[in-house]
């Protein structure tokens, strides 16, 4: 398939990133637009969502990404989580890189969405047009109408289940205890320890979690003081 007959729809959001400009410059076709959901669908049912090695971890620790997955799910039958960056950040970003790596198994396994990571944008580039170019895959690339319905209760349990120690097991019995996910959050370590067979241990790095300070405000400060 001749390079020049590939198509790829760009979130406009990505112009930023450099990645339009390195698809360009090998002679694709681009259509920039406002993507509902992800950031380039290179196939009629593949989307990918491209993320940085810090957006990602901001994503985990925020919430977003299962909110993400979700909707990405909802409407593309291939969706694709790629990770951009140097995988060492995480160890040096993460007070527990466990939470992290707890959150991409439950992209990879439970929502059945591949993570690719690529070192630079130069390699997200050659993936895309490597995703792009695959044989049989059919032309006509389009924008899909999003459905307005997202399954709520999967991303409660989702999200949920990012906590430490928790699966979906103990997830579904948080919301029957508590109703919803953020009165879990706020819940106090004695309230947690009442879920059936989650125990003050658990309830204990629970809140530790959710109550310690995150580095990523104290780089964004720093950040501001070195430019100021």
């Amino acid at each position: 398939m001749k390079i020049e007959s590939l198509r790829i729809i760009v979130d406009k959001r990505e112009r930023k990133s450099g990645i339009p400009e390195l698809l360009k410059s090998v002679g694709l076709n681009l259509e920039i637009k406002t993507l509902p959901t992800g950031d380039y669908i290179v196939a009629p049912e593949t989307v990918v969502e491209r993320k940085s090695i810090r957006d990602l971890m901001s994503s985990v620790f925020d919430g977003r990404l299962f909110d993400q997955c979700s909707r990405l799910k909802e409407h593309f039958q291939h969706p694709v989580v790629l990770m951009e960056g140097n995988v060492d950040e995480i160890e040096e970003i993460a007070e527990n890189p466990l939470i992290f790596y707890g959150a991409i198994s439950t992209v990879v396994l439970d929502f059945k969405i591949p993570v690719i990571p690529t070192p630079n944008a130069t390699h997200t580039a050659k993936l895309l047009v490597s995703m792009c170019s695959r044989k049989g895959t059919p032309k006509g690339l389009y924008l899909k109408k999003t459905k307005k319905s997202p399954d709520l209760k999967r991303q409660q349990l989702s999200v949920l289940c990012s906590l430490p120690g928790i699966g979906e097991k103990f997830a579904v019995r948080m919301l029957e205890r508590f109703e919803t996910p953020l009165k879990v959050f706020t819940a106090t370590t004695a309230e947690l320890a009442k879920v059936e067979g989650l125990g003050h241990a658990r309830a204990k790095k629970i809140k530790k979690m959710l109550d310690s300070k995150s580095k990523f405000k104290k780089e964004t400060n720093q950040k501001t003081l070195h430019d100021s």
